[in-house]
């Protein structure tokens, strides 16, 4: 597996900008950090171990239809952020699930030294020139957390369409366990992208 940068951007104001796979390994300490604060409750992680999340990952690299990308802002980790083909996930339980989908998982790692405002603004549009390089993706598909309004908010902003609430039902299988969850559906069309220079 390469741990290289699959994608690049100059952000104005930011810097350049580089999506690249996760390490299970090498980058273990800095997701577990993330995923065990206050503020990353809706990633569902709050209560696992550093060996958990560890395997947590190293499962997901194994897996052909859900990847796990690390974004870092001049060189610093900045967003975890996870792919998956929405026919291989619980989610194609909630809607109709079409050719060129594409979900995603996305949490901003904490602020480093004083908070820079539009910086997630930012780091979402290049995750969405990302998904959408690919000429196969249509739709983003997004499941937030009903309760992380801030999050659904970002989305409608970015020109998700918001639409019903959904539940993801439980999966408890030998390798992997999730609770049933409430969320919000939100679609992002590829010709909206497009329009609003995302692409």
């Amino acid at each position: 597996m390469t741990t290289e940068a699959v994608y690049e951007k100059a952000v104005d104001g930011f810097g350049t900008v580089h999506v690249r796979p996760l390490d299970p390994e090498r980058d273990v300490d800095t997701v577990h950090s993330w995923v065990s604060e206050e503020r990353a409750r809706f990633w569902g992680m709050g209560e696992a171990s550093r060996e958990e999340v560890l395997e947590i990952y190293r499962h997901m690299d194994s897996l052909t239809t859900h990847h796990a990308w690390l974004v870092e802002c001049e060189g610093r980790p900045a967003m975890l952020f996870q792919t998956y083909e929405p026919e291989a996930d619980r989610v194609s339980e909630c809607y109709d699930a079409e050719p060129g989908d594409i979900g995603v998982h996305l949490m901003t790692g904490p602020a480093q030294g004083t908070p820079r405002p539009g910086f997630t603004a930012a780091m979402l549009t290049v995750l969405t020139g990302f998904v959408l390089s690919d000429p196969k993706v249509r739709r983003i598909v997004a499941e937030p957390d009903i309760r992380n309004a801030r999050a659904v908010e970002r989305l409608a902003r970015t020109g998700f369409e918001v639409g019903p609430e959904i539940v993801l039902p439980e999966i408890d299988l030998p390798e992997v366990f999730l609770p049933e969850k409430r969320a919000r559906l939100a679609i992002l069309h590829r010709e909206t992208a497009e329009a609003q220079g995302l692409v």
